[in-house]
């Protein structure tokens, strides 16, 4: 059932291509998740998330820091080793210095017909920004006008509204089986789904969804549940990890990160005016910690979702050197515990020791949830 979207995310450069010489449409590479794909899809360009492979590589010296995160030098990588060789263009709105780095290295090294930086706002909870943004949206949308020699009309940025609230519709809805006692995917099979959703068509995308949505409800997996566990924290879809830790009797329920609940939480609300929409909607989705200040809304949203999904333990993640999430993590712990949710903390590379990691994980199921199940 969830083979199609593995195969999507294993292969993803492969369905780019073939979604190119299929369609003959336009491929455009994004770092951030704050990167409005409606005004891409508007225009009949695939948008496709810039990832790493979780590869040790030694390409990336000579341009970003050993210091800065091993994602942002990953997806880096990858576009030195030629991998993302069909990308027609790559846009980054901004997001936090690592990431801003790979795009201007990739922009500067890497030949691109096309490149944008969306002056996106950090101070989000400032009432000024909707209208900021909507106009600097109303800058990106006739950028792309002009480089497609398109004209997009309140018609197509209907439809590419469309295309990705319907995509985020029917996530919510795979996601609102797992609060099952018994949920019917596993963790592994969730993040394959909704990672491949940010590399795919979400036209395609979203017809898989709705195949594998008739037929959750009467799917029982050969497992126990075991102990419902919560992935909080930096950007994560090390999959050798999550098949790990739910090879331990857990079952990953639910998550908070930008690689999942992120990314397609909320839909964007029509306006009459189509980009102030798209501005209010990527101005209110669950933040970003380089945005959520001064005050950490994100922490409420991260407790809202422990408690529907009857949580009993988090890991908190962080990819290494990862500043924002960094100074977010001791408040996201305390609150967690405060509420009776086990926390454990682990730092992630670009590749994991599993070995390692596996008996660290062991050692808190042990410790800190199956010893209070017995009481």
């Amino acid at each position: 059932m969830f083979e199609t979207f593995q195969e999507w995310y294993e292969n993803r450069h492969e369905y780019a291509k073939d979604w190119k010489a299929r369609t003959g449409g336009k491929v455009m590479g994004y770092f951030c998740t704050y990167v409005p794909e409606e005004i891409l899809y508007a225009a009949d360009i695939l948008p496709v998330r810039i990832m790493g492979s979780h590869e040790a590589e030694d390409v990336t010296e000579p341009h970003i820091f050993k210091m800065f995160c091993p994602f942002c030098r990953d997806c880096l990588a990858q576009g030195l080793e030629g991998r993302y060789d069909y990308l027609d263009g790559i846009m980054i709105a901004q997001s936090c210095l690592h990431i801003r780095q790979a795009f201007t290295s990739w922009r500067i090294h890497i030949p691109v017909d096309y490149t944008y930086y969306i002056p996106f706002p950090h101070g989000v909870q400032n009432r000024a920004v909707y209208n900021y943004l909507t106009g600097e949206l109303e800058k990106l949308k006739k950028s792309i006008e002009d480089w497609t020699g398109k004209t997009l009309t309140d018609e197509d940025l209907d439809r590419g509204i469309e295309i990705m609230n319907t995509n985020r519709r029917l996530m919510k809805q795979v996601y609102e089986t797992r609060k099952a006692d018994s949920p019917p995917l596993t963790g592994l099979e969730a993040m394959h789904t909704v990672v491949s959703s940010q590399m795919t068509d979400k036209r395609d995308h979203s017809s898989a969804l709705e195949g594998v949505l008739k037929e959750l409800p009467s799917r029982n997996l050969d497992r126990e549940t075991g102990v419902r566990l919560m992935i909080v924290g930096s950007e994560d879809d090390d999959t050798e990890f999550v098949e790990m830790t739910e090879s331990l009797g857990s079952t990953i329920v639910v998550d908070e990160h930008c690689t999942g609940t992120r990314y397609f939480w909320n839909e964007v609300e029509p306006q009459e005016n189509r980009l102030a929409a798209l501005a209010q909607r990527y101005i209110d989705r669950p933040r970003c910690p380089s945005k959520d200040w001064p005050d950490l809304t994100r922490i409420q949203h991260i407790l809202d979702l422990a408690k529907e999904y009857n949580v009993q333990g988090a890991l908190v993640i962080q990819q290494k050197f990862c500043d924002p999430h960094e100074l977010d993590i001791p408040a996201v712990r305390q609150a967690l515990e405060a509420k009776g949710i086990a926390t454990y903390f682990l730092e992630f590379d670009v590749t994991v020791p599993i070995g390692q990691f596996k008996t660290r994980v062991e050692a808190f199921l042990e410790e800190y949830l199956l010893e209070d199940a017995l009481f």
